[in-house]
C-alpha cells in the first residue's frame, strides 16, 4: 500500500533487540522534523503504545507507528538497518525525497 511506511526483516530484529535491552516493547516510532543538512530529519525512538491517529505496520513482532503530519512526507516508504564501516543506523528508503545529504539523515522534498 503505497501510504504505508515498512520495516525491512533487519530492521525489526534490530527494534527487538534494542526493546529487549531496555525491558520494553518493540515499537519503533519514526517521525520527522524541520532542521538537518537538506530540510527535514528523521527521528526515531522506542514508543510505549500508538496513538490513535498513527498509521502501523508489523514485520517480523516489531511495529512502526507514523504520525499523521510525517507520513505525508514518508509515504511509501521502507526503514532498514545497516551495518557499515562508518556504523550502523536506521536508514529510509523515501520515495518523496528530492535530496538527501551524505550521513542519510535528512532529506529535501
Amino acid at each position: 500500500m503505497a501510504n504505508t511506511v515498512t520495516l525491512t526483516e533487519s530492521a525489526a530484529q534490530r527494534v527487538i533487540a534494542i526493546a529487549e535491552r531496555q525491558g520494553r516493547a518493540p515499537i519503533l516510532r519514526l517521525a520527522v522534523d524541520g532542521g538537518g543538512c537538506s530540510g527535514f530529519q528523521y527521528r526515531f525512538e522506542l514508543a510505549d503504545s500508538a496513538d490513535s491517529d498513527d498509521q502501523q505496520s508489523e514485520t517480523a513482532g516489531a511495529r512502526l507507528l507514523v504520525d499523521p503530519a510525517s507520513l505525508d512526507l514518508v509515504a511509501g516508504s521502507t526503514v532498514d538497518f545497516v551495518e557499515s564501516l562508518g556504523g550502523s543506523a536506521f536508514r529510509v528508503t523515501n520515495p518523496n525525497a528530492a535530496a538527501g545529504c551524505g550521513c542519510g539523515s535528512s532529506f529535501g522534498i
